[in-house]
């Protein structure tokens, strides 16, 4: 009975961080379509990949996930650049496109 409570528990874990990671993809795909649109360059291949997982405090002290997404984009067709996404849990933090700060939330 004990190993199927640890399992349960173990299970549902899984599957908060899957739906955290799945939402947090989302917003750095729309983050991602809107950084290019505004700067007037084309987001390649339609989607984010994700680079990398870490934990990392907050402003508030607090620990949680920070996810780096990358992207390419082209300014003129036949170019291919990276741009990149970072998330503090499901929040925006940071988007670049190639050496350029497009955005940042950092105070």
């Amino acid at each position: 009975m004990e190993e199927a409570l640890w399992f349960a528990l173990a299970f549902g874990v899984v599957a908060l961080f899957w739906k955290a990671s799945v939402e947090a993809r989302a917003a750095a795909n729309e983050a991602a379509h809107t950084a290019c649109l505004d700067a007037g360059v084309q987001l390649l291949d339609g989607t984010v990949v994700f680079r990398s997982l870490r934990l990392a405090r907050g402003r508030d002290d607090r620990l949680g996930f920070l996810r780096h997404y990358v992207f390419d984009y082209s300014d003129d067709g036949l170019s291919r650049r990276q741009g990149f996404v970072t998330l503090r849990g499901r929040d925006v933090e940071l988007i670049g496109l190639g050496p350029t700060l497009v955005r940042t939330t950092l105070h």
